[in-house]
This record gives C-alpha cells, structure tokens and sequence, in this order.
C-alpha cells in the first residue's frame, strides 16, 4: 500500500498554503459579516439581506466571468497578490465607512459583488498556480490539506467572530477578514521560485468568455464531474434556509441550538479531509470518486425527518456528520481529477467557469427553494431536495455497473471505517504535518 505519510511538498506550496491558511481563518471569523452589518447598523429588511446575500454572488459571479481568459495569459502570482489586495481594500472600506458615518447599503452590496467575484479569480488562479508546482501523483495530497484548512476555520471562526462582535462591535470582522488578505498577499509575493513564462499575450476575444465551458462540455469525465458538482452543491445549499425555519419555528428549536447542530458536524470535515489522502493512497482516485459521490448524495434526506427536542438534534447532526464527512472525502479528490483532466493552457479559465457556475447554480437553486417552500411548506421542500440528491449518483457511476457500485459502495465505507481506526490508533496526523 502506498501511504502518504510524511509526504512533503516543498517551499512554494508551504508559502500558498500559508496564505491561504491566513485568509480562510479571517473569512471563516466574518461568516455572516454582511448580514450582521445590514441588520444592526443599517436597519436592513428581509429583502435587502437576501439581495445582499444571493444578489451580491450572482453579480459577482458574472464580474469574473472575463477575469478567466485574461488570467490564462498571465503570471498567476502577481494576478493572486493583486486580487488579495482588492479584497483587502474592499472589506476595509466597511469599517472605515462607519468609523467616518457614511456607510451604506449600496456600498455594502458593492463589496459583496467585488470580493466574490475577486473570490472566485483568485481560487481559479490558486488552482492553476497549485498545478504547477505540485507534482500530479501529489494534488490529493496538497489539495486535502487546503480542506482541512477550510474545515478548521468553519469550526472555529464563526464561534470566535461572535466574540469578538460582541467585544469590539459589528464592522470588527471585516477588519480582521480584509487584514488576513493582505497577510495572505504577502504570503504569496514571498514565493520566490520563478514562474514558467506564460502564454504571449493578445487581445480577449467573445469568444474566450465561454473557452472554459466548451472545454469542459467537450470532455466527457469533466463534464460528468460538473454537472454533479453543480447540482448536489445547489441542492444541498437550496435545503439550508428552508431546514432553518423549520427548526427555528415550527419545531422551536433555540438559536444556540441551532448553531451547534451545524458548527459540530464540521469535525467530520476535518477527518474526511486528513482520511483522503490515505484512501486513494488505498482504493485510487475514480473508486473514490464514485463511491464517496453516491455516499454524500444519501445524507440530506435524513434532514426531512427532523423532530423537535433532543432526538431532532440528534437527526440532524448526524446527518449533517456523515454528509460533510463525505464531502471533505470527496472534494479533494475532485479537485486533484480536475486539474489532472484539464490542459495547462486551459486551467484558469476552466476553473473560473466552474466557479461561476456553482455560484450561479446555487443562487438560482436557494431562490427557487424558497418559492417551493412558499407552495408547499419547508419539509416538503427539504423531503424534495433530498429525493433529487439521490439522482445525481448516476453522471459519476454509469448505468452497467450499478448493482456492483452498490456493493463497492458498502464494501470501501467499510474499509473506511477501518481506516479511520487506524489512524486514531497512532499512525495521526502524517498527512498534515
């Protein structure tokens, strides 16, 4: 068996990671910043929070939509350093905004449409970036250690931003999360190592804008990958506010508890993402991908059974446990397969139409939830998502081989299992040292 222990990947990857480290942990201490902000300081209404919030990914979804061909012919290091830095101005305006009095909703929802769409270029030129300095036999490895990243920082920053607005105020986040990006800036411009040149430079033409959609569609396993990515990312996001009014209403659920049957759960993404590295070390990437694609797919259903008190808590967090434990499982090996599936010249655009689309997907999906919630009621709109989950198995496994994926499926959760015993019983953390 090949391990992954130990494995070390060198002095710019220790420097990406870093920064991204820096800006994950200051994003993850603003979760929910712009709603915090809208209601306590600017008296927003209902309304105006889901504009700011659907509204702002949308638009800046289609902002970046350009920034991936032009990034293609672009050294990425100084690409990700500028667009860390546009991150930094926009997040600090908030703060100095209301220090000065004159901040606004307008103003806010331009920062929401700037930092996403900043938010997703500098992921797509990260991505690109990360492979070419990461050998291909390394990027599950590399890229499980940027979940495990964004798994500590769900657990930790959402509880301890709540501190420090409580201490300091509403804008205080902001500050913190626009200083991690430029702590993250300066994590980038301190990779030394010279890049390979890039590609000359010459005009964007229209159709450039969708080069990263028709390569992806002209690709049978990418396209497969992606339409699965887009649709469990948007129905497991569409079932989120509906599942909130049915605890926090209905079913009388307190906030705090509410909270914590979500802010546990994402210990399993910390061990799916430490575990990745180790079972496609074992079982290879595709079997991963096919079994951890229908396991992530079964989870949501559970949630339209959630009963109030003890026992509904109990549903819903393990639910939530084995749904995110597969995804951190899951997305790292995606990640790797992507990048490995798409050409050197092609990796930005491509990963910034991926981007785009996922953002898009799940706004659309979040906004059509909510009039299914409004026909129908919020357990049928949860019940519903859930049952359309089960369908998206079927672009990773092909028809054929179902009744075998079936088996393999309860065969490797199994050897999962086993591993994960394994490593509580001493051979840790050798894939995050």
């Amino acid at each position: 068996m090949r391990t992954t222990r130990g494995v070390r990947l060198g002095r710019e990857f220790g420097w990406l990671w870093a920064a991204y480290a820096v800006s994950a942990c200051g994003t993850g201490l603003a979760f929910g910043a712009f709603s915090i902000v809208a209601i306590e300081v600017l008296d927003a209404s209902a309304a105006q929070v889901a504009v700011l919030s659907a509204g702002g990914l949308a638009f800046g979804a289609v902002l970046a939509i350009p920034l991936g061909p032009w990034m293609e012919t672009r050294a990425r290091r100084p690409v990700m350093v500028g667009l860390n830095l546009v991150r930094f101005a926009a997040l600090g305006s908030v703060p100095v905004g209301y220090l000065l009095g004159v901040l606004s909703f307008a103003q806010l929802l331009v920062v929401s449409v700037v930092t996403a769409a900043a938010k997703i270029a500098f992921g797509a030129a990260g991505g690109a970036y990360l492979r070419s300095i990461v050998a291909p036999d390394r990027l599950v490895v590399a890229s499980s250690r940027f979940e495990s990243v964004t798994w500590s920082a769900t657990i930790v920053g959402p509880p301890a931003g709540g501190v420090l607005i409580g201490l300091f105020g509403p804008v205080v986040t902001f500050a913190v999360d626009a200083v991690g990006h430029l702590l993250s800036a300066l994590g980038v411009a301190a990779i030394r190592t010279p890049e390979r040149a890039a590609a000359a430079t010459r005009r964007t033409r229209r159709r450039d804008l969708v080069a990263g959609w028709r390569y992806i569609f002209a690709h049978g396993a990418l396209r497969r990958l992606f339409l699965n990515a887009l649709l469990v990312n948007g129905l497991i996001m569409a079932a989120e506010p509906p599942l909130a009014v049915l605890m926090l209403g209905p079913l009388g659920f307190s906030a705090w508890e509410y909270g914590l049957a979500f802010a546990v759960p994402c210990v399993g993404g910390l061990v799916g993402a430490r575990l990745a590295p180790r079972v496609v070390a074992r079982f290879g990437e595709h079997r991963v991908l096919r079994v951890f694609g229908v396991l992530r797919a079964c989870w949501p259903l559970g949630l339209a059974f959630v009963q109030p008190g003890a026992v509904g808590l109990v549903i819903v967090m393990v639910t939530e446990v084995g749904l995110i434990t597969c995804c951190a499982l899951f997305n790292p090996v995606l990640a790797a397969c992507r990048l490995k599936y798409t050409d050197a010249g092609r990796q930005t655009r491509v990963l910034t139409a991926w981007s785009v689309s996922s953002t898009i997907s799940i706004a659309v999906l979040t906004l059509a939830w909510g009039l299914v919630v409004h026909l129908t009621g919020p357990r049928e709109a949860i019940a519903l998502a859930g049952v359309l989950l089960l369908g998206t198995p079927f672009l990773l496994i092909r028809s054929a081989g179902g009744e075998g994926a079936a088996v393999e499926v309860e065969v490797l959760a199994g050897e999962v299992a086993g591993l994960g015993r394994e490593q509580e019983q001493g051979e840790g953390d050798g894939v995050l040292r």
